[in-house]
């Protein structure tokens, strides 16, 4: 199963570092991973799918590179480009499971759009300064809108270069990213399906709140919206 698998990783940064060699130490058959930037000296303290010896070079290069040192049984797919209402549902299509590792929100509600659209699971992490999220959405459950109907104002939510990260912490999310992803593959377990576990590493606590589908969910209910027409720039830059 795990050789069959495959995994689209969004994102070569913080999450997407320790999920994909994860991933990739497992055996999952075929990975992609979705990037457009390159090295630099002040990613290294949180994403160790890169060194000193990368900076300045594309983040898939790197990527894949480091991986197939991991593993070179497997498949490793690169797309230099950002993910888009133009090409996402081309990108999406072909991979069981869906891992989003992105840092803004725009992308974040189009991910989660698409993956409506095309019943594919996906695997939802988040960090800022000290905490982190996780949980995974599926067909027939709630979806990131339902948990997150309105993005919050820019102001409140700067990215991991704004606002700083404890390096250590993507690390652990991006683990637990992983083991979804290997759970929904494998179909073990119990996935982290209309659950939101929230991690603080400074009190080294994990709690985990359940929440519910909405009937009227822009992203899952009866009048969701169509990611290719959607302005998703519009709906993240006012509140």
């Amino acid at each position: 199963k795990l050789k069959a698998g495959s995994v689209l990783c969004i994102g070569a940064g913080g999450l997407g570092s320790p999920a994909a060699m994860y991933l990739a130490a497992a055996g999952v058959g075929r990975i992609g991973i979705v990037d457009f930037d390159v090295v630099d000296f002040s990613n290294l303290q949180r994403q160790l799918l890169h060194s000193t010896r990368d900076v300045g070079r594309s983040k898939l290069a790197s990527a894949k590179d480091r991986l197939l040192g991991m593993n070179p049984h497997i498949e490793i797919d690169t797309y230099e480009t950002t993910v888009s209402s133009d090409n996402a549902l081309d990108l999406f299509r072909n991979y069981d499971v869906i891992l989003d590792g992105t840092d803004n929100f725009p992308t974040r509600y189009l991910v989660n759009d698409v993956c409506v659209r095309l019943g594919k699971p996906n695997v939802h992490g988040s960090i800022f300064r000290f905490q982190g999220q996780v949980t995974t959405f599926v067909r027939g459950g709630p979806c990131y809108r339902c948990l997150f109907p309105r993005p919050p104002p820019p102001a409140l939510a700067p990215s991991c270069a704004e606002a700083g990260v404890l390096g250590v912490l993507p690390g652990l999310v991006g683990l637990f990213q992983a083991t979804e992803a290997l759970k929904l593959i494998l179909g073990l377990g119990e996935p982290l399906v209309a659950q939101l576990a929230m991690l603080d590493v400074l009190s080294t606590r994990l709690e985990t709140v359940v929440y519910s589908r909405v009937e009227d969910c822009l992203g899952c209910g009866p009048s969701r919206v169509d990611p290719a027409t959607f302005d998703y720039g519009e709906h993240c830059s006012v509140v």
